[in-house]
């Protein structure tokens, strides 16, 4: 069973940067699509980035291209997002999740971490 485990979060000022990371510490990541969705308060769960487990291709939602950075590292067994020029409308709970489907699609996540708060303030 995968079990995902989320850090890295925390308080950033607009403008600035921060790093999460997901790493699950018994089971392999490496052959499952990765992606990273957040939830702010009052609203749904979005798509934030996703990477394929063959080839470390990757996906960005609208707000997320140009400024987020979704990586992955096989040996470590970790996922990353590293995330710039962040503003306060990025503010959510980050989640981790992973799946046996194609990355280009958003949804279909199977296994999914217990989220990490982070919070831009102004």
């Amino acid at each position: 069973q995968v079990q995902l485990v989320e850090s890295g979060g925390g308080l950033v000022q607009d403008g600035g940067s921060l790093r999460v990371s997901c790493t699950d510490r018994e089971r392999s990541l490496s052959l499952l699509t990765m992606g990273w969705f957040r939830q702010a308060p009052g609203k749904e769960r979005e798509f934030v980035a996703a990477i394929s487990w063959i080839g470390h291709n990757t996906l960005y939602s609208d707000s997320a291209k140009g400024r987020f950075t979704i990586s992955r590292d096989d040996p470590s067994n970790t996922l990353f997002l590293q995330m710039n020029s962040l503003k306060v409308e990025d503010t959510a709970v980050y989640y981790c999740a992973a799946k046996k489907g194609t990355f280009q699609e958003r949804d279909g996540y199977e296994y999914w971490g217990q989220g990490t708060q982070v919070t831009v303030s102004s």
